[in-house]
C-alpha cells in the first residue's frame, strides 16, 4: 500500500505494509525514528523502531536512501508534524546506501549539485514534487480534450517535411556515414537511404494534425519533438513534447477561447489534484527569492501566479496595438529595454511580453494579427495582405507560452505564401490537396509541455522539469552540463 493512501483521513486499517525509501533516521539504542517516502507523496510517514525488538545491526543497514520494506501497526503519532506513524513489528532492508558514498544527505542541496546527480534528482522533495505534477499535468492534457470529444492522434517522428520551416532540424539516417554514396553532381544520394529521401526527426505534427481535423473534426497530438538548435539556455531543450490542437470550422476567436479555457483547465486541475506537491514548491520559490536583492524578486509567489491566470479573463490586442503600448512606454523611451520598439514589424522578446502582462495590464495577454513577414506560411493571411491571423499567450515570469493560428484553407493564397516563403511546394503537395478537397477554415495552436511545467512549478530551468534532458551536447543520465558556460546548470 501506498503512503499517501495511508495517510489520507478516510484510512482506516491499524495493520499495514510499507516500502520505500529513508530519508532521515535519528534516535537512540532504545528507539529509531525513520522518515519513509514511497513517492506517492511530499510526506513522509515515521516509522518508530524500538531497540527491543530490532537488532542493532539491522539498525545500522538503516540509513539515509537505504530502501527498506515495513511491517506494524498504524498509531496516533506522540510527536508534532504527523497525524499518524507506524509502530514497526517487522523491517527488512531491500538495498542498503552506504553512507560514505551515497550523494543525497538530508541537508539542502542546490539545483546546481542535484544536476550533477541526475540520475538520482527524483529522489528529492524538489523533483519527485515536480515530476508527481508532470504526471497530473499530462493526464489533465488528455482528460480535457477527451472531455470536448476530442480524439488524440500520432503524427510522425520521422519526417521529411519541415512544418516551421527553420531548418533546424536533426537527420535521420540509414546510411553508412563512412562511405556515403554520392551521385554525379557529388552529393549524398539519399534515394538509397532507408526511406529513399532525406528524413529527420519532427520539429512539430501541426501539418498532419490538421489532415486528422479536415477528417475528424477535433484532433490534438501529444508527442516529442526535435528542435536542432545550439541554445545552452535556461529555456530551450533539443527534445522536448508538444501539445497540438487542431479543429476544423472553428476560426482564430474559438481557437483563443479553446486556448484560455485549457490552460485555465490545467492550472485548476494540478492545484486540486496536487495542493501539497504545489505548497512545497511555492515555499521552495519563495526561500529561493528572498536569498536574492529586493529588486531581482518576483512579484507574485508560484501559488498568486496560478491563481492570477485562473482569476481573469485574458486580455486581447492586435500586434499593431502591442507595438503602439510598448514604443510608447516609459521602458521604451528610458531605454530600459535590451531590445528597443521602433515600430510595425518588430518581433517581441520576452522582456516586451512580460511588460505588457506584469506591468501594462496585470493580465494574461493575447496577441493577434502579426506581420506576415514574421510568421510561417499557413497562417492565413488577413484582408490588408499584411498581417496573419495568429495569436500568442503571454503568461507572468514566462511570456509567451501558447502560438497558434487560424489557418490558411484557401488554396490559392497558401500557394501563394508557400512561394513567398521560399518552402518547396512539392514537400507539401499532400498538405495542398486538402484544400482542394472540401476545404474549410480551421485552427489550432501548439503548447510546449516544458514551457507550462515551469510557469506550474515555478522552476526556472527548463532541465529541471523533464527527467532526461537533451541538450547540446549532453545525452547522459547522469549529469546535465551546460558546456558552453562550463558550469553545471
Amino acid at each position: 500500500m501506498r503512503i499517501k493512501k495511508i495517510l489520507s483521513p478516510e484510512w482506516g486499517q491499524e495493520k499495514i505494509a510499507i516500502s520505500g525509501w529513508v530519508r532521515t533516521k535519528r534516535g537512540s539504542k532504545n528507539v529509531s525514528f525513520i522518515a519513509l517516502n514511497d513517492g506517492s507523496t511530499i510526506n513522509n510517514i515515521q516509522i518508530v523502531a524500538e531497540g527491543s525488538v530490532f537488532s542493532e545491526e539491522l539498525l545500522k543497514q538503516i540509513t539515509t536512501g537505504s530502501c527498506i520494506s515495513v511491517e506494524g501497526n498504524l498509531v496516533s503519532s506522540k510527536g508534532s508534524g504527523q497525524d499518524k506513524e507506524v509502530l514497526a513489528t517487522k523491517i527488512v532492508v531491500l538495498g542498503v546506501a552506504d553512507v560514505d558514498e551515497y550523494p543525497l544527505q538530508p541537508k539542502k542541496h542546490s539545483l546546481d549539485f542535484l544536476r550533477e546527480k541526475a540520475h538520482l534528482r527524483l529522489r528529492t522533495n524538489t523533483f519527485s514534487a515536480t515530476f508527481r505534477l508532470r504526471h497530473t499535468l499530462t493526464f489533465a492534457v488528455h482528460k480535457f480534450f477527451n472531455d470536448r470529444g476530442f480524439f488524440n492522434i500520432h503524427t510522425p517522428i520521422i519526417t521529411s517535411v519541415d512544418a516551421e520551416g527553420a531548418g533546424e532540424m536533426f537527420k535521420v539516417t540509414n546510411l553508412d556515414l563512412e562511405n556515403l554514396p554520392k551521385n554525379t553532381a557529388g552529393k549524398v544520394e539519399f534515394s538509397k537511404d532507408f526511406f529513399g529521401t532525406k528524413t529527420h526527426l519532427t520539429v512539430s505534427g501541426q501539418l498532419e494534425a490538421e489532415l486528422g481535423a479536415l477528417a475528424l473534426g477535433k484532433v490534438y497530438t501529444f508527442g516529442p519533438t526535435f528542435r536542432a538548435e545550439n541554445s545552452n539556455t535556461s529555456r530551450h531543450l533539443s527534445e522536448f513534447w508538444m501539445i497540438e490542437p487542431e479543429v476544423a470550422f472553428s476560426d482564430l476567436e474559438k481557437n483563443m477561447d479553446l486556448a484560455e479555457e485549457f490552460l485555465k483547465y490545467c492550472i485548476k486541475y494540478c492545484m486540486e489534484k496536487n495542493a501539497d506537491d504545489l505548497k512545497f514548491l511555492n515555499k521552495r520559490l519563495s526561500d529561493e527569492e528572498n536569498a536574492l536583492k529586493k529588486e531581482n524578486r518576483l512579484e507574485m509567489s508560484l501559488i498568486e501566479r496560478l491563481e492570477f491566470v485562473l482569476e481573469n479573463d485574458f486580455v486581447r490586442l492586435t500586434y499593431t496595438e502591442a507595438i503602439d503600448i510598448l514604443r510608447n512606454s516609459n521602458h521604451n523611451k528610458k531605454k530600459k529595454f535590451n531590445y528597443l520598439i521602433d515600430g510595425f514589424g518588430a518581433e517581441l522578446q520576452s522582456e516586451h511580453e512580460r511588460y505588457l502582462v506584469e506591468k501594462k495590464f496585470k493580465k494574461p495577454v493575447i496577441i493577434t494579427d502579426y506581420p506576415k513577414d514574421i510568421k510561417a506560411f499557413y497562417m492565413r493571411v488577413n484582408e490588408d495582405n499584411k498581417t496573419v491571423r495568429a495569436m500568442d499567450i503571454l503568461f507572468p515570469t514566462i511570456g509567451e507560452i501558447v502560438g497558434g493560428s487560424q489557418r490558411e484553407e484557401r488554396l490559392d493564397k497558401l500557394e501563394a505564401r508557400i512561394e513567398e516563403m521560399g518552402v518547396c511546394k512539392n514537400e507539401l503537395w499532400w498538405y495542398l490537396e486538402t484544400r482542394k478537397f472540401g476545404t474549410c477554415e480551421h485552427a489550432g495552436f501548439g503548447l510546449g509541455f516544458e514551457r507550462l511545467m515551469m510557469f506550474v512549478t515555478g522552476m526556472k530551468n527548463i532541465r529541471d522539469v523533464i527527467p532526461f534532458p537533451r541538450t547540446p551536447q549532453n545525452a547522459w543520465h547522469s549529469k546535465i552540463v551546460h558546456k558552453s558556460l562550463e558550469i553545471w546548470t
